[in-house]
């Protein structure tokens, strides 16, 4: 279905009705289809006539909408704007539009004023997973793991960068020269990432992870084959049993959903902090705490890092602590933290692997600014992390668990870890990645902390017979 089709299918403005030939006084006979077929079929203007059209309609109704007006009230905003559009195009009679031109304006005209102006169709579009838009003329969207390219453009990067206003305006944020990228979010939580020339040369470039409106539950990966049953079942028990967790991947394989799903096992008597650069995690918790990081201001001050975030959060008496994403030196605070009776907490890396998850947090360690010997910190790790879930996108856009590996400790200077489930590769067929994730037959080490929880894990879901532990 093309872009046109599902704005037309998806319109909430009313559509007008067509025109009578019938005398004012008299009840007027509805047109016959032949006259309905030419009203659908009226050839449409040339593409810059619409575009100077929609820029004279989009200033008028503007600057004609009451100021007063609260734009909260959506339903009265769009009566008022539609009046006003059909006055207006009333008074250009050069310009004959089809009935469904005329919606289609109309529908754009209401997303410029109240949204993301052509980005909005596709923010409602609940099967799209993510919007890139480089530069004016060129709209992709990722849909069921491909990405695509759309009809749908800017008219110019002014257009765009209203837009981009529209978005950090209201989190307090900022995009221009001094300050040319920037992380922000949607008010669904969506998260947005904006970068400007001159760093960008296509010009403006917009990438929006969309969030569902119903955040994917561990039923839903389940049916995904992202994972199995006997997992779920295990992770359940140790985030109860407060074990430190990191999930590890790469750009776009599901790492911040993972842990939406894995805080959702939090019990709802603890304190949770959220740490993030932009809040995305959609906790379902009622004692939820949300902090967001601040950038310098345009003078290059008031900067709040997510590592001072961290700090503060050991004062707000924490039961567990959720970074969003460690990428520098708040993983030593992170450490820190996990290490000193914070136990349960979590937070995400990007790494392709678990041991190459361990090599990243040395690195952010050291990115601190801390002369600290390789062996302190690699046991500083080896004493706070309990558990790496390694998540991989593959070849066919599914996202699934690959390695879940347990960290054992320290052996000489190294970091032991041990894999409890592994992802069994089956083929390719028909495009999908075939496989599923299987227990290594090892009974992992914390299984003691998790029974004094009163949580006893049955023997088969490490792929254990269940006659020895009788």
């Amino acid at each position: 279905m093309s872009l046109l089709k599902r704005i037309e299918k998806k319109d909430t403005a009313p559509t007008l009705p067509p025109p009578s030939s019938a005398g004012s006084g008299g009840t007027a006979n509805p047109p016959p289809a032949s006259q309905m077929a030419r009203q659908m079929q009226t050839p449409a203007p040339p593409v810059d006539k619409l575009v100077e059209l929609r820029a004279r309609l989009l200033s008028k109704i503007i600057a004609e909408l009451d100021p007063k007006l609260d734009i909260g009230r959506a339903d009265e905003l769009r009566r008022s704007i539609e009046e006003l559009f059909n006055q207006f195009l009333a008074e250009e009679p050069d310009i004959v539009l089809g009935r469904v031109e005329r919606q289609r304006l109309l529908e754009q005209l209401t997303a410029e004023i109240m949204g993301l102006g052509p980005l909005e169709p596709l923010l409602r579009d609940t099967t799209i997973t993510e919007v890139m838009v480089n530069g004016p003329n060129m709209i992709y969207i990722e849909r069921n793991g491909k990405i695509e390219r759309v009809s749908a453009r800017f008219d110019s990067d002014m257009h765009v960068m209203r837009i981009v206003d529209r978005i950090v305006a209201p989190l307090g944020r900022r995009v221009d020269e001094g300050q040319p990228y920037v992380d922000a979010r949607l008010p669904d939580g969506s998260r947005v990432n904006i970068i400007i020339p001159p760093l960008a040369l296509n010009g403006p470039t917009i990438t929006i992870r969309k969030f569902s409106k119903i955040p994917l539950t561990a039923d839903d990966l389940i049916q995904r084959g992202a994972f199995n049953k006997e997992f779920d079942e295990f992770m359940k028990a140790c985030v109860k049993a407060r074990l430190n967790i990191v999930v590890s991947g790469g750009t776009g394989t599901g790492k911040t959903t993972m842990l939406n799903i894995f805080s959702g096992y939090i019990p709802n008597d603890e304190r949770i902090l959220t740490i993030e650069d932009a809040a995305e995690l959609q906790l379902r918790q009622e004692h939820v705490v949300s902090l967001e990081s601040r950038p310098k201001n345009i003078e290059g001050r008031g900067e709040i890092t997510r590592g001072d975030l961290v700090i503060n959060a050991l004062r707000m008496r924490p039961d567990r602590i959720i970074v969003g994403e460690c990428r520098s030196g708040e993983a030593l605070d992170m450490l820190q933290a996990m290490n000193t009776g914070h136990e349960g907490s979590m937070t995400t890396v990007h790494a392709n692997t678990p041991r190459d998850a361990l090599h990243r947090l040395e690195t952010m360690v050291l990115m601190a600014g801390f002369d600290l010997p390789l062996k302190a910190i690699r046991e500083q790790i080896s004493g706070a992390v309990d558990l790496i879930v390694q998540l991989e996108r593959m070849r066919d856009g599914t996202r699934k668990i690959t390695n879940v590996a347990e960290i054992q400790g320290m052996e000489g200077e190294v970091i032991i870890s041990q894999e409890i489930f592994r992802w069994e590769s089956g083929g390719v067929k028909d495009g999908k990645v075939l496989g599923q994730l299987r227990a290594t037959g090892i009974r992992p080490k914390f299984i003691e902390k998790i029974e004094s929880y009163g949580i006893f894990l049955p023997p088969n879901i490490f792929g254990l017979d269940p006659r020895f532990y009788q």
